[in-house]
């Protein structure tokens, strides 16, 4: 299971990094940035599901994911105040021409703060969860983890 998580959060590290380089290029390509951080926050919630084997399905609903973590952890109900849900509108639908749509470079800034402070609150709730219960150390599973 450690892989899967691990796994999950190699590919969202991936999606932020192509968003977080794509913003700082000349001209950047916003709808692009804006997908990739959506994706990010998506796969961010989404190990943090798998760690607690909590089954979700197959969907690019961050309010969803958010809600199954907040069955777990009533924590996540702050991602709701971070307006992390403000990203589903860059998942699928802005990826097709028919609803063609390009975002503000404004828009592409506030999707990198919020996939940052969607993938901070998890890593952190993550690196919560790898100390053992009796000891402040950190257990050397999750260390080995570039992504944590």
């Amino acid at each position: 299971m450690k892989e899967l998580v691990n796994n999950w959060i190699r590919r969202a590290e991936s999606d932020f990094k192509i968003g977080k380089d794509e913003l700082d290029t000349e001209g950047p390509v916003t709808d692009a940035i804006c997908f990739h951080m959506q994706q990010c926050a998506e796969k961010y919630l989404k190990a943090y599901l798998t760690h607690h084997n909590k089954y979700f399905r197959k969907t690019h609903d961050i309010d969803e994911l958010i809600g199954l973590c907040k069955e777990i952890d009533k924590d996540f109900e702050a991602l709701y105040q971070l307006n992390a849900g403000k990203l589903n509108r860059y998942a699928v639908d802005i990826r097709y021409p028919d609803d063609f749509y390009m975002p503000t470079i404004e828009e592409a800034d506030e999707c990198v703060k919020i996939a940052t402070d969607v993938k901070n609150f998890v890593k952190a709730k993550l690196k919560k969860l790898d100390k053992p219960v009796n000891e402040g150390s950190r257990n050397e599973n999750y260390s080995s983890n570039p992504g944590i």
